[in-house]
């Protein structure tokens, strides 16, 4: 079991990188919901829930073209922070992992993870490459909102792993 972080100052900055508009309505209600939880309960296991942002879909002419555009939005938005790519090909983790991946990076001083939701086209290869994890929520492909959701709450989930919470249950 997880104890709750004993630094009152959050370690590791979480955002949240999207390509695509969430417009308003029951899924952006929803993701907010959880987004909302993590924010007030990550401090305490030093995850500082630092925001979405979201950029329009590229308008190139072809996807290549589209996935190095928007690759390059990401790359700049991370900066020298760790990037988790959310992609179908990525690797399918438990909660629990996942959970265990973010106190790892907080416990070895990295200051943010970005985790970016690629576009309708996904991601580039330069982009994977330069990825520390490519995480799949399963083989299907998911729209963006409904990838915003369940990351929402999997960050969520997380901070509730690490501090001992019962919200999870294995």
């Amino acid at each position: 079991m997880w104890c709750a972080h004993l630094n009152s100052e959050a370690d590791i900055r979480i955002l949240i990188h999207a390509v695509g508009r969430m417009k308003a309505g029951p899924e952006r209600d929803l993701a907010d919901r959880f987004l909302d939880r993590l924010h007030k309960s990550g401090p305490a296991v030093g995850i500082e829930f630092a925001g979405v942002t979201e950029c329009a879909e590229s308008r190139a002419q072809t996807p290549a073209e589209r996935k190095r555009e928007e690759g390059r939005k990401l790359s700049e938005l991370a900066g020298t922070g760790a990037i988790f790519l959310l992609d179908e090909r990525g690797k399918n983790i438990s909660s629990r992992a996942l959970a265990e991946t973010i106190a790892r990076y907080r416990d070895e001083g990295v200051k943010q993870v970005t985790f970016a939701i690629g576009g309708p086209d996904g991601h580039d290869s330069e982009t994977r490459a330069a990825a520390e994890i490519a995480i799949s929520f399963g083989a299907q492909t998911w729209p963006h909102q409904l990838m915003r959701i369940m990351l929402a709450e999997q960050l969520y989930r997380s901070a509730t792993i690490l501090a001992g919470h019962p919200y999870h249950r294995d």
